[in-house]
Formats: C-alpha cells, sequence, structure tokens
C-alpha cells in the first residue's frame, strides 16, 4: 500500500477533451482516452500491478521531488534534486481543439539541469481498465501500443548528440511494456510524444522544433485564456489555479464540466465509498456557472447554458425532465459495473465505472438550473425564446412534483425523504422564474409559480426548522444537522441576521465543524444506506466560511478560510474531501471544491472591502 502516492501529491494536465494525472515521483498514472468518461489507458492509481503507468524517475539515487506549474498554464514541472544534480520534467497536453477526436497527444520532456543523472522509462499502458489485451509493435522512432479498441504510439524525439561519445539508449521489452535507462548530463534533452488513435501505423517522427513549438503554443493559448479573467482581489493565484483547474476538466467540443477526471478514489481509504465522477452533474455544472461568471468568462457560460437546454430538449419524453447527470456528451447512459479485478486506491474496493446515483429524483438541480439562468441573465447572457420555452416546461413539471420525497444532495442510497435542501432550492427555482419573467417579459404562469414559491417557504419554516435543535435539518423526519443548508442565506431564502438562521449556524459549528473544517453530516444519525464513514466535505467548509461571512463573522470567515488554503495541494488543487489528518481522500481534482473557492474568494473580498 505503500507505493501508492497520495492523492494530493499529483499535477493535472489535459487538452480540454481528456486528462492525466503525475505523480510527483514522476508516474503518469491515470489516464483516459479519448474522453474523460472513456476506459483508462493508464490506470495504476487504482491498481499499482493491474492499471498500467508510464514512469520516467531516476534511477539508483537518493532524491527528492517537487512540483510547479508552469505560472499562468497547466504546464506540470516536475523537478528532480540529489547531491550529483537537478532534473526536470515537463508534462503537458496541446489543446485538443473544439471538434470530438481520438487522437491526443501527451508531451513528456526530461532535461538535465545540473549535473548527471540516470533515469528510468517504464511504459506499460493497460487498454479499457486493464481487461484488454495489446500487442508491442518496435520501430526505430518509438512504439505502438495495439488493443482492440485503440492505440498508444510513443514517439521518441531525438536530440542533437551532446557528446562525441553518446551512444543509442537500448530500449528493452517487459512483458506488457518497455523500459529503458538513460543518461542525461548537464544540458542534455529529451522527449517523449504519447499519441493515441484507433490504428497508428507507426510513431511519428517529431524534429525537436515541433516539440518546442507545441510547448510554446500550450503555454500561450493558456495564457491568453487566463488574461480575460476579471479578479484582481486578495487571493488572486489561488482563484486563477482553480479557474484553470474547472476548464481541465471541461469538454471542449460541448461545454460539459466533469465533476472530477477520476473514478474509485475512497472517501475513506479500504472504504466502499468510491464512485466515478468523470460525468456532468446539473448541479456541479450550474454552480460553476456562477463561478465562471464572476470571473468574466463568458464563453464557457454561453455554452453549457446551451449545453443545459439541449438536455431539456431532449427529455420532453420523460416522466422527469432532467437526470441528474449525464456523460459529457451529453448522453444519459451511466449504468454502474464494478472493476472487480483492481485492488483499488490502497485496497479500497470495489472499484466502480459508471454511475448508478444518475436516475435518482434530486430536486435541487432544478433551482441550481435556474438560478444558473438567473445569474447569467444579470450579466447580459439572456435566453432564446426556445431555451424560455424549455424552461417554462421546467417550472410548470416542479410546480407539480416539489412536494414528494427525493434522494437528496448527497446522493445516499437509504431511501428518498422529504429532504430540506431539495425543497430550498424548489423554492430558488420558483423564484427566479418570476424574477427572469418580471425582467424580461417573457410569458408563464406566474401566478402559479409565486403560490407554489410561497407554499415551500411556509413548509421549510414550519417543517424543515426542528424547535427542539433550533436548527433547520436535513429532512422533516429528523433531527439531523446538514451542512448543505449553508447555502440559505447565500440564496436569499433567509436573513443572515435571522435569529432562526443564526441558532442554525451555531448548532453546525458545534456538531459539523471541526478546526473550520466542516462535515456534510453524520451518517451514524441519519444513515445512508453505505457503510463506513467520511471526512469532511471540502466544498461545505468553503460554504461554512461564506455564511460566516454573511453572518457578520467577517474574522472568523478570513481565518477559516486562510486556513482552508493551507489543505490543497503544493499545486493549490483539491480533492472532494479532507481526512482527519490532513490528507486529501475522494476523486481528485474535485470541480466542486474549486468552483466553491472562487465564490468564496469573491464573496469574501466583496465583503472585506465593504467593511467600515
Amino acid at each position: 500500500m505503500d507505493s501508492y502516492p497520495a492523492v494530493e501529491a499529483h499535477g493535472l494536465i489535459g487538452d480540454l477533451q481528456t486528462a492525466a494525472l503525475v505523480a510527483m515521483d514522476g508516474t503518469l498514472d491515470w489516464f483516459c482516452a479519448p474522453r474523460f468518461d472513456s476506459p483508462s489507458v493508464f490506470g495504476g492509481l487504482l491498481d499499482r500491478h493491474k492499471g498500467g503507468h508510464f514512469k520516467v524517475s531516476p534511477e539508483g539515487v537518493e532524491y527528492v521531488s517537487k512540483q510547479l506549474y508552469l505560472p499562468g498554464t497547466p504546464i506540470l514541472i516536475t523537478r528532480f534534486l540529489s547531491a550529483d544534480g537537478v532534473g526536470e520534467l515537463v508534462d503537458f497536453m496541446p489543446v485538443a481543439g473544439d471538434r470530438p477526436t481520438d487522437r491526443h497527444r501527451l508531451v513528456r520532456m526530461l532535461r538535465m539541469v545540473r549535473g548527471t543523472m540516470r533515469f528510468r522509462i517504464d511504459c506499460e499502458p493497460r487498454f479499457n481498465y486493464g481487461r484488454d489485451p495489446h500487442e508491442i509493435d518496435a520501430y526505430p522512432e518509438g512504439h505502438v501500443f495495439r488493443s482492440p479498441a485503440l492505440s498508444l504510439a510513443v514517439s521518441i524525439v531525438r536530440y542533437p548528440p551532446s557528446r562525441p561519445d553518446e551512444q543509442q539508449t537500448e530500449v528493452r521489452r517487459s512483458k506488457e511494456g518497455v523500459w529503458t535507462i538513460a543518461t542525461l548530463r548537464e544540458g542534455e534533452s529529451g522527449a517523449l510524444v504519447l499519441e493515441t488513435g484507433v490504428s497508428p501505423d507507426r510513431p511519428r517522427i517529431y524534429p525537436p522544433d515541433e516539440v518546442s513549438d507545441m510547448l510554446v503554443q500550450t503555454r500561450d493559448f493558456w495564457r491568453r485564456w487566463l488574461a480575460r479573467s476579471r479578479y484582481r482581489g486578495r487571493w488572486r493565484e489561488m482563484v486563477e489555479r482553480s479557474a484553470m483547474t474547472l476548464k481541465l476538466m471541461t469538454y471542449a467540443p460541448t461545454g460539459a464540466v466533469i465533476a472530477a477526471p477520476t473514478a474509485g478514489l475512497p472517501e475513506q481509504i479500504g472504504g466502499q465509498r468510491n464512485w466515478d465522477y468523470r460525468y456532468t452533474w446539473i448541479r456541479d455544472a450550474s454552480i460553476s456557472l456562477h463561478a465562471l461568471l464572476g470571473l468574466g468568462f463568458t464563453d464557457e457560460a454561453w455554452q453549457y447554458m446551451h449545453w443545459v437546454d439541449d438536455r431539456v430538449r431532449e427529455a420532453k419524453e420523460r416522466e422527469v425532465p432532467l437526470q441528474i447527470m449525464y456523460r459529457v456528451d451529453g448522453s444519459p447512459d451511466l449504468t454502474e459495473e464494478v472493476l472487480d479485478h483492481l485492488d483499488g486506491y490502497r485496497g479500497s474496493a470495489p472499484v466502480r465505472v459508471g454511475n448508478g446515483a444518475a436516475n435518482q429524483l434530486q430536486l435541487d438541480i432544478y433551482g441550481e438550473v435556474l438560478n444558473g439562468l438567473h445569474e447569467a441573465d444579470r450579466h447580459g447572457l439572456q435566453t432564446s425564446r426556445q431555451v424560455w420555452l424549455n424552461t417554462v416546461r421546467l417550472v410548470d413539471w416542479l410546480c407539480k412534483h416539489w412536494d414528494q420525497p427525493e434522494d437528496g444532495i448527497w446522493e445516499t442510497r437509504g431511501g428518498r425523504q422529504d429532504f430540506t435542501y431539495g425543497r430550498l432550492m424548489s423554492w430558488v427555482a420558483l423564484d427566479r422564474a418570476v424574477r427572469l419573467a418580471q425582467r424580461r417579459g417573457r410569458p408563464g404562469d406566474t401566478s402559479r409559480w409565486v403560490s407554489n414559491r410561497n407554499q415551500i417557504y411556509e413548509q421549510i419554516m414550519t417543517r424543515g426548522f426542528h424547535p427542539g435543535r433550533g436548527a433547520f435539518v436535513q429532512h422533516y423526519a429528523t433531527d439531523v444537522l446538514d451542512a448543505a443548508l449553508l447555502t440559505m442565506p447565500s440564496v436569499g431564502f433567509i436573513a443572515p441576521t435571522d435569529p432562526m438562521w443564526q441558532s442554525t449556524l451555531r448548532a453546525m459549528d458545534a456538531e459539523l465543524v471541526s478546526d473550520s473544517l466542516v462535515y456534510r453530516y453524520d451518517p451514524n444519525a441519519s444513515p445512508d444506506g453505505l457503510p463506513g464513514q467520511e471526512s469532511t466535505f471540502t466544498m461545505c467548509t468553503f460554504w461554512y466560511v461564506q455564511a460566516l461571512a454573511r453572518s457578520g463573522r467577517l474574522d472568523d470567515a478570513t481565518l477559516t478560510f486562510e486556513k482552508m488554503l493551507t489543505y490543497s495541494s503544493p499545486l493549490g488543487l483539491y480533492s472532494e474531501e479532507i481526512a482527519p489528518t490532513g490528507q486529501q481522500t475522494g476523486n481528485f481534482p474535485q470541480a466542486f471544491s474549486h468552483l466553491s473557492l472562487i465564490s468564496t474568494a469573491v464573496n469574501l473580498d466583496r465583503l472585506l472591502d465593504a467593511r467600515p
């Protein structure tokens, strides 16, 4: 188990259609192709022996490694430092464009900064989560690994010899891959280019200048994109890194934002809460609209709005108009299966791909969609007539169906309940629909919407608030607290100074907060149908910061936010959860975590600037 790197000891690279993780020791141990939600080609993160890897690391020497991003980009630099020298591995993926393609390139450039160092280069792919066999064909310029559904070409970029006695490095075969030992001296460099495709005939010959051009083009693309950000606040470096991370998790052909680029990373080491997050949740993507609009990225907001509208139009014949999640191309099939041939990260089995929660009823998603459309409209992104008609159909459906048990935001598998958060966001959906109709003079049965909105409000106030606890609770049949309700003031449902809210916040302080970190809820008190425990939830901690700030506790909010920044990875990345030991757990990096960081920084800046 010690051979598995920590979750946070990884950097993320990507080309806006898929992504890869590179560990601090130079191991590429997660890469799916041709899309985020495709089977893995390298999956060592979920099984060190059967998952596959591509490792470039020093051989036969004690060293330490550090990682950083080239400023303003997701170009990852892994530095190896030893007494004999310093080497650098530069990993990046040239942008794949906005049309779906099977061709994806991943470049690994190795250069010696000082001294001399021997490196072991070991490439061992395992296609289709390690289930498909492959053949290896060798060529002077590299190797091709061929599986039934996908092939991978690895090109060796030849640099001019820097010394007369330099010999050609011999590449050796292993059972599933190839490996070699290369010695680099100060000033020397080399590169490898991985390229996926259905059937590449042989590896391409890449001149060194072409590889250098790819690096420059990738760098310039990301710096141009980041220059569009309007954020100039106190936490600019973390906000910009989070924005780039969200962009890396956006499927360019459709604008769909995935929840995370990984599958099966456990919420508890050795536990069974191991889910596949490589899909687009309506909730996550709608909330990301707020974060991106807040920074000035309107193109991404437009594209996402069209993606959501496509899902609504496609679902006209469905009993429930929106599924809670989709694949990145908008298809609804997310059949869950267990990969029982894989051990799981540090023995955390089962490893699941697909997601059985896709067909759950989660009423809050309609509030997130309407809130997103309302926010977009406030930024000048007005919907078309057809989009509005589709929106009206959603709202009319919600008027008929909001008052029923559902599965809730946390996708529990313990049975449906009258979740307070689902009611809260149903209120938001109707409230924002009324505002949109009135602001733009759009047709809709606003009197019906207002009536239902008011019914929800009264129901939450009478049934969602537990007098004995002095707090709003998870659902109407319990006294359990739920951190999702930290959003009540931010969506405008209740004033942050209201005594009912102040007592709720105090109850959460006492029960859900642990040294500034926040648990979603207590699964022991509110069984969710799943074994094991979970860690604190990163997004909930950021929501807590906003709740503190809105409630007038600005100093507490600022300290909690600054503490939270210390839990990021060395590269400024966050997974889904943080364990009591401070380690990150769950899928990595997590869109929810980064979009809530952005929103929290923006709102906290505003409140601090306004303080007398």
